[in-house]
């Protein structure tokens, strides 16, 4: 006599059946053209870009652009030299079709934050506050093409990919625990959400950082920027931090020590690989 299936049981292992389906599936869907790095992305661009860039309009909207016109283009000038830079890496090999929905576009915004950013699809916002601790466009290249790597790398659908693969895991959590009293639930939901957290989020958001780090140092070095100027530039950020910065492992950004020590590393490597592409 065949044993009775719990139903409960049934639909358990049916989602965690299809949870690692989706995990499998997404390690294999892409690859990080610049690195090699497989990486956990099923959202695509098609979806990503068109939120992005009603995003991008939206917040354009709301900020006031800089009435530095100097500054402002050495913006634009900078992120085309960039651009540039990339085109010419991925007619090399053959891959200019990875950037065919990209709409670049670089502005710089009125406001004291020590910031800038850039959207799937290539939509960047630099701040004037960190225009002092660029110093030069050797220093706005560092920023600039670090920005523009995680638009590359598609960091932001790899994040957004991530964060539903947490939420099926917590639902696997909730029904493999659904037999256990409230006080065990709770302890297994509030466990789970800080392992997550702490032990593959922020991690990979620290991996996600230093990639960005390694490929906009060797676009900027591309670009004709010195690679040197970006150690000035951490050197200078990690001066003006000072002790405010949290422990690394708590930190979605390496810390200042670990990204100034990992592009020392990597300078030498970058000039003799950017030597290839002139």
């Amino acid at each position: 006599m065949l044993a009775r299936v719990d139903p409960k049981m049934h639909i358990m292992a049916k989602r965690i059946f299809m949870f690692f389906l989706v995990l499998v599936l997404a390690t294999a869907c892409k690859t990080v053209p610049f690195t090699g790095r497989k990486q956990l992305n099923f959202m695509p661009n098609s979806q990503l870009f068109p939120m992005a860039f009603a995003q991008y309009e939206k917040f354009l909207k709301e900020h006031q652009l800089s009435s530095n016109q100097q500054d402002a283009r050495r913006v634009k000038q900078v992120g085309h030299r960039i651009v540039d830079a990339l085109n010419r890496y991925l007619r090399k090999h053959h891959r200019e079709d990875y950037v065919k929905d990209y709409k670049w576009e670089f502005n710089l915004v009125k406001d004291p934050q020590k910031n800038a950013w850039c959207m799937p699809g290539g939509k960047v916002v630099v701040y004037e506050g960190i225009m002092d601790v660029c110093q030069n466009d050797a220093g706005l290249a560092t920023v600039m093409g670090h920005e523009i790597s995680h638009a590359l790398a598609n960091h932001g659908g790899e994040r957004m990919s991530q964060g539903l693969i947490q939420q099926l895991g917590a639902i696997g959590v909730n029904v493999a625990t659904q037999n256990k009293t409230e006080k065990e639930r709770i302890l297994w939901m509030t466990a789970y959400g800080l392992g997550s957290q702490v032990g593959v989020l922020l991690p990979f958001s620290r991996k996600q950082e230093s990639e960005a780090d390694e490929i906009g140092l060797l676009l900027m070095t591309m670009a004709g920027y010195d690679p040197n100027e970006a150690l000035k530039f951490w050197e200078r950020m990690e001066k003006m931090a000072g002790g405010a910065a949290p422990p690394e492992i708590l930190s979605t950004h390496p810390a200042h020590k670990t990204r100034i020590a990992n592009i020392r590393r990597l300078i030498p490597i970058v000039k003799k690989k950017a030597a290839k592409y002139k």
